[in-house]
C-alpha cells in the first residue's frame, strides 16, 4: 500500500522553477525549432504560396526529390561500441582550404523573394560557421556585396569563403564578365553549372501565376494578409532584380530558358578554365561516365547533383550514384554530394560513403525564410548538433575515421535489369 503524505513546501518550491520567458519573437520561433522540417513548417507561415513553393517545389511530379530524400531515409547506421568520441572535430580541408563543417551552402537563385536578406544573410552567417558560401549567377546580391558581407563578419579561427556558380549564357560576355569579376572580388572556387540546359517544368509555379519580380493580383492580395510583415520587408526595400543580369520580368521558366543556352560544351568548360584562375567544379554529374570524362578533362572536382530534382524529373539520385562515383574518380578529383540533404544524418552519411563535401540549399532557405540571418544561423546549428550526435553515437571523433562500412544503404527503387540478373542466377 501507497503511504501518502502532504506536499511539503519545500519540495513545492524546488518544482516550480518557472523559465524566464522570451520577449524576441524571432528567437522564441527560431530557438523551438529542432529540425530543418521545423524550420521548413515556420517558413511556410511567414511567407506568401507562391515564394514558398518556388523554394520548397521540384519538376514535374516532383518525384526526383522525394527518391532523393528518400535515399537518406533509407540509411542503417553501424556503430562501433566502446569507442570514446567524446570530443568531435568536424572540420575538413576542401579545395584548397578550411571548412569546419562538412557541408557549405549551395547556389539558389531569386534568393532575396524569400526574406529580404537574402544572400547577405547567408554569406554571413556561412562566414561566421567557417564553411563556403555559394552565390549563384541568378543570385539577388552582386558579387561585390557578397563578398563585403563575408569580410564584415568577424573572421573566427577558420575564415568565411566564397565561391560562384556560373550558368553559361547565349551571351557569353555575360558569364566571361562574372567571372571575371569573382575572380577580382576574391571568390575561390567556381561552381561551373552544366544541368540547366532549359528550366525544368516546375508546376507548382505555373499553377500560382509565380514571376519574377512577384505580380500583384487576388490571388496574392489574399494569400498576404495573415503574412502583412513579408510584404512591408518586400515594398520598403530595394527592388528586387538580378545582380548579374538586366533581364527581370517573366516567369522563372521564361527567364531560364532566354537566358541558357543548350548548346554548352565541353568547349565552353575550356574556355572558362582559362579564364578562372581558383578551383574549378563541374555541378549537375548525373552519371559514371561523365565523372570519369571530367576529371580526365582536368577539373578539380565534381558535385553530384539533379539540381534539387528541379530540372530533370526522374533524374538519378545523387547519394546512390556516390559510392561508384567515388569508386571511378574519387582517388583523383573531389567528390561532393547535394539534393535532399535535410538532416546532419544525411552529411554523415554521405561522408561515410566517399563525399569529401556536401552542400545544403532549401535547408538554409528555410532558415531564412523563418527568420532572416538568425534562421540561416538556426539552420547551421541544428545541422551541427545532428553531425556531432550522429559521429559520437557511430563512435567516430572526426570526419577521416568514417568508412563505407558504418553505412548500408536500403533501397525500395531496385532497377528491373537488376532483378532480372537476380531471377537468373
Amino acid at each position: 500500500m501507497v503511504q501518502r503524505q502532504l506536499p511539503k513546501v519545500g519540495e513545492l518550491l524546488e518544482l516550480m522553477q518557472f523559465k524566464k520567458p522570451e520577449l524576441d519573437a524571432r528567437k522564441r520561433r527560431l530557438d523551438a525549432a529542432l529540425t530543418i522540417g521545423d524550420l521548413r513548417a515556420i517558413a511556410k507561415r511567414r511567407t506568401p504560396k507562391a515564394a514558398f513553393d518556388y523554394t520548397d517545389g521540384a519538376a514535374e511530379g516532383e518525384l526526383s526529390l522525394d527518391r532523393a530524400r528518400r535515399a537518406f531515409e533509407d540509411v542503417e547506421f553501424h556503430p562501433d561500441i566502446l569507442r570514446p568520441a567524446a570530443d568531435v572535430d568536424t572540420s575538413c580541408q576542401i579545395l584548397g582550404g578550411p571548412s569546419a563543417l562538412p557541408f557549405g551552402i549551395a547556389p539558389t537563385g531569386f534568393t532575396r523573394l524569400m526574406q529580404t536578406e537574402g544572400e547577405t544573410a547567408g554569406a554571413s552567417a556561412a562566414a561566421a560557421a567557417g564553411i563556403p558560401f555559394t552565390l549563384s549567377t541568378l543570385g539577388t546580391t552582386s558579387i561585390e556585396d557578397v563578398k563585403a558581407a563575408t569580410l564584415r563578419e568577424p573572421q573566427g579561427s577558420i575564415p568565411g569563403r566564397n565561391w560562384f556558380q556560373l550558368y553559361v549564357m547565349k551571351d557569353r560576355d555575360i558569364s566571361y564578365g562574372l567571372v571575371e569579376r569573382a575572380a577580382k572580388a576574391g571568390f575561390d572556387t567556381l561552381q561551373f553549372t552544366v544541368d540547366t540546359p532549359i528550366a525544368g517544368a516546375r508546376l507548382r509555379d505555373k499553377r500560382n501565376g509565380f514571376s519574377i519580380p512577384p505580380q500583384l493580383t487576388v490571388g496574392t492580395i489574399v494569400n498576404a494578409i495573415p503574412r502583412p510583415w513579408w510584404w512591408i520587408d518586400f515594398l520598403t526595400t530595394p527592388k528586387l532584380e538580378f545582380a548579374s543580369l538586366s533581364t527581370t520580368g517573366g516567369t522563372v521558366g521564361e527567364l531560364l530558358n532566354a537566358a541558357m543556352d543548350p548548346t554548352i560544351s565541353y568547349d565552353d568548360l575550356d574556355v572558362i578554365r582559362g579564364m578562372w584562375p581558383g578551383k574549378i567544379v563541374v555541378k549537375g554529374v548525373q552519371n559514371v561516365q561523365d565523372a570519369a570524362r571530367l576529371v580526365d578533362q582536368g577539373v578539380d572536382g565534381i558535385v553530384l547533383s539533379n539540381h534539387g530534382g528541379r530540372q530533370l524529373d526522374r533524374a538519378p539520385i545523387p547519394f546512390h550514384l556516390l559510392p561508384k562515383v567515388v569508386r571511378e574518380v574519387g582517388k583523383d578529383a573531389t567528390v561532393m554530394v547535394d539534393t535532399g540533404i535535410m538532416n546532419g544524418a544525411d552529411i554523415v552519411a554521405s561522408i561515410a560513403l566517399g563525399a569529401k563535401f556536401t552542400l545544403i540549399g532549401r535547408a538554409y532557405l528555410y532558415g531564412l525564410m523563418a527568420g532572416g540571418r538568425q534562421g540561416v544561423d538556426r539552420t547551421i546549428a541544428i545541422l551541427r548538433s545532428e553531425i556531432e550526435r550522429t559521429m559520437t553515437l557511430l563512435g567516430v571523433s572526426s570526419l577521416d575515421e568514417l568508412e563505407p562500412r558504418h553505412v548500408t544503404q536500403l533501397t525500395r527503387l531496385v532497377p528491373v535489369a537488376d532483378q532480372a540478373v537476380d531471377e537468373r542466377v
